[in-house]
């Protein structure tokens, strides 16, 4: 039986990899993937999630569906959590923080509260089309515009990526930044505050949470 105190995708493939008589090994080989890559996977958390392509590889192989090899939170950060009802959108804050230093390691994503925003104001911003959470920021990185303990909206909805201000993740790490190209397959991470280099990193290796709509904090 697969170790239930790892997390359930990586403990439901490696029961199934015992149960169908296949090694990690063969399974990783079978995705063009080094051979320690599912073990890495399973052990050591690392990737943090299998790509969507893998997945769906590795649940035909299997004969399972997709969904048993899919963090049950898995896009939680993404999913349209604002409610509508009447004049007023209801938009969660969610119990985390997007650093604007050098990186936080993202916690829970369970709403805790709600802002209400007329819906009029969310037209004339722009913003009727947005699928909308709250976060705080934490650090100083991207001060002056962003402070720490401000409140930021991000708009979640899919859409052609674009520079600008996003919440993104990277790895395990939640971070505010300044979202620019950097060339083919490259992304650069900007802080508004000089006093922090900018980091570029591969595109693949960004999950682009959402984009930064409007903020919010104590004068």
């Amino acid at each position: 039986m697969a170790d239930r105190t790892l997390s359930d995708p990586r403990a439901r493939l490696l029961e199934l990899s015992q149960e169908r008589g296949v090694s990690l090994a063969s399974l990783s080989e079978l995705l063009g993937r080094n051979p320690s890559y599912l073990q890495q996977f399973i052990r050591k958390g690392s990737p943090r999630k299998l790509e969507e392509q893998d997945r769906a590889t590795l649940a035909r192989f299997l004969g399972v569906g997709e969904e048993e090899l899919r963090e049950a939170q898995e896009n939680s950060y993404v999913k349209p959590l604002q409610r509508e009802t009447g004049e007023w959108v209801v938009v969660p804050r969610l119990d985390l923080g997007a650093s604007a230093g050098p990186g936080r390691v993202a916690g829970g994503e369970a709403a805790f509260d709600t802002f209400r925003f007329s819906r009029r104001w969310l037209e004339e911003q722009g913003l009727a089309r947005a699928e909308l959470s709250a976060i705080r920021v934490e650090g100083d990185s991207m001060e002056p515009l962003l402070n720490d303990g401000d409140e930021i909206l991000i708009d979640r909805a899919p859409r052609a990526f674009r520079d600008g201000i996003h919440v993104v993740r990277v790895g395990d790490t939640l971070m505010v930044k300044r979202v620019a190209s950097a060339g083919p397959g490259r992304v650069a991470l900007l802080s508004q505050n000089l006093a922090y280099p900018p980091v570029e990193v591969a595109a693949d290796e960004v999950e682009i949470i959402g984009r930064v709509v409007w903020k919010g904090g104590r004068v």
